[in-house]
């Protein structure tokens, strides 16, 4: 049987699931997890230990129609340069909380658009940061980069302060694409950013580009894929557009009629993918490529491969700290969130207290179910020795759990005595393959298409 008709058989070009970027989603957070355990989460953490920082800046100069991040708008600095002063008391919280010796694995400014920061707001925060714990020895300090937004006073700043790794949002170059998603961004722009990156000595680069927006056709995303290639990424996330206005109110903006179908979207991801295979990159998980050099890329081979927030990371630190407005926080504890919306994010920073306001506790089958699906979305497969070793449980409760998944996609997974493994052809499958290994209730939080 075709391979197309099995996919569709099996209710792929239907399916809406998560992507996976935690175990359990973020809709199944609850208000287990309060200020107090949260700081009690950072006292446990080891002396001495490494850890990862996430720092959220969700402000944009304009807000792109495609984007369901937690944004919002401003025309000027003074809502920004608050902002930041919050994120310094929250900073001062966290280094008054932290164990002794912690240093930085990974240091990330995500957003929103963190370049929107001034130079003298970016060296405060760099400051402030590096006063709670310093980056350690080959750490990463990646920073994600509107091109609409860096100069050469931004770049300078952000150098000096030991940024290493850029990120920049492709989205698509094609002009009726990017009018038709609220992003205009050309090409020469992007080229110059990437150029005036690299000038102040920032090696590794970082590119999203999405499949699936409206009006796209095979033609332009290998013209967008091939420009893309042009300015040599390192790595390239090709994420699949999630249109869900239900959510994301600015996406109504955006023509469904415009948008490719399902069985289109995944012919887009395949030119795409093919393109850059083609030029050597090395295919990550399901949907990142990866210069063979680059860490990714090493950590696929050697196995310490992970994913969370952010994507698929060789950090393997066991602890990811989340500074701002909505930051989501894990430990080995459980997740941590705090406040989504900036005003009450601000408010309960400024009465001098942490503002974790949901997330979730892990249970021992949490951390079951959690490494199975994470290994799956990596490798493609879930060795079965790891798993009896690492959570004691037993070689007929797991084959249980294999024949219950193996069962929901006949003929396309292949159960051997080394575990279960997702053949080439079935890897468009893999998010639906780790929500049968889901044991949470997925009907009730809004997903995006499968593929």
């Amino acid at each position: 049987m075709e391979t197309k008709t099995q996919l569709a058989k099996l209710g792929l070009f239907d399916a809406k699931v998560p992507r996976y970027t935690s175990y359990p989603t973020a809709p199944h957070f609850n208000n287990d997890v309060t200020p107090e355990t949260y700081a009690s989460w950072i006292r446990a953490i080891p002396v001495a230990s490494q850890v990862s920082l996430y720092v959220h800046v969700p402000f944009c100069r304009r807000l792109c129609w495609f984007c369901a991040c937690r944004t919002q708008g401003t025309a000027s600095a003074s809502p920004v340069a608050a902002y930041v002063e919050t994120l310094k008391a929250e900073l001062k919280l966290l280094k008054d909380t932290l164990p002794e010796g912690v240093t930085l694995s990974r240091l990330h400014w995500g957003g929103g658009t963190p370049t929107l920061l001034e130079p003298g707001m970016m060296e405060d925060l760099a400051g402030a940061i590096f006063d709670v714990a310093p980056m350690a020895e080959n750490g990463e300090f990646s920073v994600e980069i509107d091109p609409n937004e860096i100069d050469d006073a931004r770049l300078a700043v952000l150098s000096k302060a030991g940024m290493n790794r850029a990120s920049i949002g492709v989205q698509d170059f094609d002009d009726e694409i990017q009018k038709t998603i609220g992003r205009i961004q050309g090409y020469d722009i992007t080229r110059d950013a990437v150029e005036a990156i690299r000038a102040h000595g920032v090696k590794s680069l970082n590119a999203d580009i999405l499949f699936g927006l409206p009006h796209q056709s095979q033609a332009r995303i290998t013209e967008s894929v091939q420009k893309l290639l042009s300015l040599s990424p390192d790595r390239v996330a090709l994420y699949g557009y999630a249109h869900v206005p239900w959510m994301a109110k600015r996406q109504q903006m955006i023509p469904s009629d415009a948008l490719p179908t399902p069985q289109e979207r995944l012919a887009l991801f395949e030119t795409a993918r093919k393109l850059f295979m083609w030029d050597n990159y090395v295919e990550i998980g399901i949907d990142h490529f990866a210069t063979r050099e680059d860490g990714l890329s090493v950590a696929l081979e050697n196995g310490t491969l992970r994913r969370n927030f952010q994507g698929y990371t060789d950090d393997t630190a066991d602890v990811l700290i989340g500074v701002g407005a909505s930051s989501i926080a894990r430990f080995p504890q459980g997740y941590a969130q705090n406040a989504p919306a900036t005003s009450a994010y601000t408010g309960r920073i400024r009465d001098g207290a942490f503002t974790t306001s949901r997330g979730h506790v892990f249970t021992a089958e949490d951390k079951l179910r959690g490494r199975m699906i994470e290994a799956l979305m990596c490798d493609f497969r879930i060795n079965s020795a790891e798993i009896i070793d690492t959570f004691g449980i037993t070689p007929d409760r797991l084959n249980a759990m294999y024949d219950d998944v193996m069962a929901q996609f006949p003929g396309m997974l292949t159960h051997g005595p080394d575990g279960l493994f997702i053949p080439p052809d079935a890897r468009p499958l893999t998010r639906m393959v780790a929500r049968a290994l889901d044991a949470y209730d997925l009907d009730k939080a809004g997903h995006s298409s499968a593929i």
